[in-house]
């Protein structure tokens, strides 16, 4: 017999001696005999020896093989988790607060392929059972600074880990991050997981996974959860800084998986019907089922990357495209566009903008292809006065910020009504058909270069000047009095 052997043998009769003992004499005890007890040298040598042998039992598993135990953690997990990890050959034990496993450098693989490096992890064991390698049974797992790569064929990683138990066990993943890629090591996107957890309801009887993440800057919450017969997922995701709430319902068939979604988005609610295939993603966006004012269709096709979305609308909020704590501005910001692989398409029509009944028709084209973005051919009429169209124009990414640059062409319909919205004096009022501009403008600071500013084809140095650099109000009163005072002293010196 050897050493660890004899030594596991003689506690576990000290265990059971030491358990018969407390239950004979524990229901005894009151304050009176109590104070007696500690008075009596003999009792707390017993309670020394007792915290020394209990001290002894949790330093147990310091006594295994490296091997034996990295091993029994690994089918363990496997087991209960489906989750294939390969551990660094160090694994250290730790008693407190709880009896825990640490290792680093450890990794999870899918089909022999690495889909998780995980710089710190913690395995907890519970109290139970420590006498044996076979006997122990894992309670909690913390994984910390780890980095997931996920892809088209495992993105559902998360959500499919949903489906394992967690009754009496959590698991919990801090400070990590999740890379989505496409073809091979090819980023499109990374998600910061600022704390992940996976437990049991014991209430609800049912597994719970509730995760603080960012994406493009953009801070969000996830709760979901799997029906009680596993064929719907239920989630609800928040974005409180763009104050929008999803609640999704995700339906399991065959090889594909339909969805419905709710949208609260500061107020405005939209339904989204969705259907997921192995190479593709098809959506429609509407506000209610039967003759809908707003309507969006989209497709994604994953092999080859394309995407598409076409919509038309009574209303086009672009603060919720290009503000600067937009998604899409974020997105764009990223500069995740930039990429020859990605070829995508934007068509939304819309009655008016936003808060500014000035403009309407608006046809919004934005189109993403051999890395360059560009809106060419957007259109939107200003009252019934005046059109106006964007021309060689290209979105990206300078210092930092997001800026449009391009060109733009005006044609004056009705140049009467343009002077007199504008109050301009009538000895000012010259008839104007057309003007071309090329302009710059600044997303964030809501700056506007112009340039080259051509009226009827001419060139005139002084209006150039005054327009040179435009720069808007937070206020919107404070911009149509400070556009109408511009405006008039361009046309002021056009006219001499």
């Amino acid at each position: 017999m050897s050493k660890t052997n004899f030594f596991v043998k003689h506690l576990k009769n000290i265990n059971n001696f030491i358990n018969n003992l407390l239950e004979k004499n524990l229901n005894k005890l009151n304050f009176k005999n109590l104070s007696f007890l500690f008075k009596n040298n003999k009792i707390i040598l017993t309670f020394v020896a007792l915290f020394v042998i209990f001290v002894s039992y949790l330093l147990l598993p310091t006594f295994f093989n490296q091997t034996d135990i990295s091993n029994k953690l690994k089918n363990e997990l496997q087991v209960k988790y489906d989750l294939n990890f390969k551990f660094s050959q160090n694994i250290k034990y730790n008693f407190f607060p709880r009896p825990h496993f640490i290792t680093t450098d450890s990794k999870i693989l899918d089909n022999k392929k690495e889909i998780a490096e995980i710089s710190k992890l913690k395995i907890f064991i519970s109290f139970d059972n420590l006498f044996s390698i076979k006997d122990i049974e894992i309670r909690d797992m913390i994984l910390e600074n780890a980095n997931f790569n996920l892809n088209t064929k495992n993105y559902n990683f998360f959500i499919e880990l949903l489906n394992r138990g967690f009754q009496g066990r959590n698991i919990i993943i801090n400070n990590s991050n999740v890379f989505f890629k496409y073809i091979e090591d090819e980023v499109l996107f990374i998600t910061k997981i600022f704390k992940m957890k996976y437990y049991f309801d014991s209430k609800e009887l049912k597994n719970i996974f509730y995760s603080e993440n960012e994406i493009f800057n953009i801070p969000f919450s996830v709760e979901s959860f799997f029906s009680e017969d596993n064929k719907k997922n239920l989630s609800t995701i928040n974005l409180d800084l763009m104050k929008l709430n999803i609640e999704n319902e995700l339906i399991f068939e065959n090889n594909k998986k339909i969805g419905k979604s709710k949208l609260n988005l500061n107020k405005i609610k939209r339904l989204v019907d969705y259907k997921i295939e192995k190479n593709s993603f098809d959506f429609h966006i509407f506000d209610k089922i039967d003759q809908p004012d707003v309507t969006y269709k989209g497709k994604f096709n994953f092999k080859p990357f394309y995407a598409n979305l076409e919509g038309n609308s009574d209303e086009i909020n672009l603060n919720y495209l290009f503000s600067s704590n937009a998604i899409v501005a974020q997105l764009l910001k990223t500069e995740i566009f930039n990429n020859k692989n990605i070829d995508f398409k934007l068509n939304i029509n819309a009655d008016s903008i936003y808060k500014n009944s000035n403009f309407k028709n608006v046809e919004l084209n934005l189109k993403i292809q051999d890395g360059l973005i560009d809106t060419d051919r957007t259109k939107f009429e200003w009252r019934d006065i005046a059109d106006f169209e964007l021309m060689e124009s290209l979105i990206f990414v300078r210092n930092g910020e997001l800026v449009l640059d391009g060109k733009l062409k005006i044609k004056i319909k009705e140049f009467n009504k343009l002077y007199k919205f504008l109050l301009t004096p009538k000895n000012y009022r010259n008839k104007i058909n057309q003007i071309d501009l090329n302009f710059t403008y600044n997303f964030d600071q809501k700056i506007a270069e112009l340039k080259d500013i051509k009226i009827d084809n001419k060139i005139n140095d002084n209006v150039n000047k005054i327009l040179s650099n435009v720069i808007l109000k937070k206020d919107d009163l404070q911009n149509k009095i400070y556009f109408k005072n511009l405006l008039n002293q361009a046309i002021k010196s056009y006219a001499g």
